[in-house]
């Protein structure tokens, strides 16, 4: 074996070991493959619940529209956003500090 071909068997060794390294650990590797895929998986936690708040909002909006207003709807938010209650309703104060709202 001639002096040039150990150094060509050296060289396609180096990028051979290039290519492997960078098939494991590299930017698109397969560990960021795996980390990526655990990450789509809470992304996609996150986007259910989103869409479950969504949709409860969305039903809401439909229960206030202007067409098909609905009276215990209007009542609950008005009361929720001005703070009152009705004259014959129980109120209970809770002064445990979970109970203060936060804005």
């Amino acid at each position: 074996m001639s002096i040039r071909s150990a150094c060509v068997a050296l060289i396609c060794f180096g990028f051979l070991g290039y290519f492997a390294y960078n098939l494991f650990v590299g930017d698109h590797g397969l560990e960021a493959r795996a980390r990526l895929q655990t990450q789509v998986k809470s992304l996609e936690g996150e986007l259910n619940g989103l869409q479950a708040v969504r949709e409860r909002l969305d039903r809401d909006v439909a229960l206030m529209r202007a067409d098909k207003l609905d009276p215990d709807m209007l009542d609950e938010r008005a009361r929720m956003i001005l703070n009152f209650s009705h004259p014959k309703d129980i109120v209970i104060m809770d002064k445990s500090p979970a109970a203060v709202l936060k804005p």
